[in-house]
C-alpha cells in the first residue's frame, strides 16, 4: 500500500480513462453517473475536506486517445494522485496489440510519475459472463494484464490486480451490459483503490467473497442472453460498422479540479 495522506501539499486527484472510470452503470445518463473514481475521491475527502478532484474519463476512449486527450490536461492540474485505466476498448478492436497498448499506458505513467504523482492503475478481471469471442477476449486480457504489470513496475505505479481476485469476476458485480460494473462493483473497486493507496479506514474487505450463486435455470440464461444481444450487442456492432463510438461528441463529466462536494476551488498560488 502507498500512504498518500502523508503528503504535506494539497491532495489533488485526477482520473484518466474510459467508461469504467466515467462510472457507467453506477447511476444513469439522467441522474448522472457516479462510479469508482467518484467514490474514491469521496473516501479521500473523509480525511481531508480540502481534497480536489477532476474526472477526465470519457466512454469509448482507447488508450492512445486517453493519452492524447486527457494526459496534457491532467499534467496541467499537477495532481498528487492520478488513476489511469484504459485498454478494454483496444481489446475489442481487430488490430489489438498488447505491447502497443501498454506502451500508451507507460507513457502516461512516466509523465505523471515525473511530476511526483502517485499513480494507480488496474488489470482486467476474468470475464464474468459469456460473450461472443470470449476465448479471444480472455486471451487478449491476459496478454495485456501481463504487460500492464511490467510497465507499472517500471514506473512505480500502484496496481489493483483484479485478474488475481476471484471476486472481481463475480457476475453480481457486473451490470446488464456485461461490460461495466454495477453500483456494487464500483463500490468494491473504489474500496480496493482506497486500500491500495493506504487511505484511512480502508481495509481488504473489498475482496470478501459473496455468498454462493444460486444455479440459474437454462431457459432464464437463454432469455438473458437474448435480451443482452438486443440491448447491447446489436447497438455495439452497429457502431462498429459505422465506425462510431459511444463517446462521440461527449466530454468529461468533471473537467476541472473542484472540491469533492463540487465547489470551485481557487488553485492560484
Amino acid at each position: 500500500m502507498v500512504d498518500v495522506v502523508e503528503r504535506k501539499n494539497q491532495l489533488r486527484y485526477v482520473a484518466l480513462g474510459d467508461s469504467q472510470t466515467e462510472g457507467l452503470n453506477d447511476g444513469d445518463d439522467e441522474t448522472g453517473f457516479r462510479g469508482w473514481a467518484d467514490r474514491l475521491a469521496a473516501h479521500m475527502a473523509e480525511g481531508d475536506a480540502g481534497v480536489v478532484y477532476a474526472n477526465l474519463a470519457v466512454r469509448g476512449r482507447r488508450a492512445a486517445q486517453v493519452k492524447s486527450e486527457h494526459l496534457p490536461v491532467a499534467l496541467s492540474m499537477k495532481p498528487t494522485v492520478a488513476s489511469v485505466a484504459a485498454g478494454v476498448n483496444d481489446i475489442l478492436r481487430p488490430n489489438f496489440d498488447a505491447r502497443t497498448v501498454a506502451g500508451e499506458l507507460g507513457t502516461m505513467f512516466s509523465a505523471l510519475r515525473a511530476i511526483d504523482a502517485t499513480v494507480i492503475t488496474m488489470t482486467f478481471p476474468r470475464l464474468a459472463h459469456p460473450v461472443p469471442g470470449k476465448a479471444v477476449i480472455a486471451r487478449r486480457m491476459t496478454e495485456l494484464n501481463a504487460e500492464i504489470r511490467k510497465v507499472a513496475e517500471e514506473f512505480g505505479v500502484v496496481v489493483i490486480d483484479l485478474e488475481q481476485h476471484h471476486v472481481a469476476s463475480d457476475p453480481r458485480l457486473w451490470s446488464w451490459d456485461r461490460l461495466h460494473l454495477n453500483e456494487t462493483g464500483h463500490a468494491r473497486l473504489a474500496a480496493a483503490a482506497a486500500y491500495a493507496l493506504g487511505l484511512p479506514g480502508a481495509t481488504d474487505a473489498w475482496n470478501r467473497e459473496l455468498t454462493p450463486i444460486a444455479r440459474t435455470h437454462p431457459l432464464a440464461r437463454v432469455r438473458a442472453d437474448v435480451t443482452w444481444a438486443g440491448m447491447f450487442l446489436a447497438p455495439w456492432l452497429t457502431r462498429r460498422v459505422r465506425r462510431r463510438s459511444s463517446g462521440d461528441s461527449r466530454t468529461a463529466k468533471r473537467p476541472e479540479l473542484t472540491s469533492v462536494l463540487g465547489r470551485a476551488v481557487d488553485l492560484r498560488p
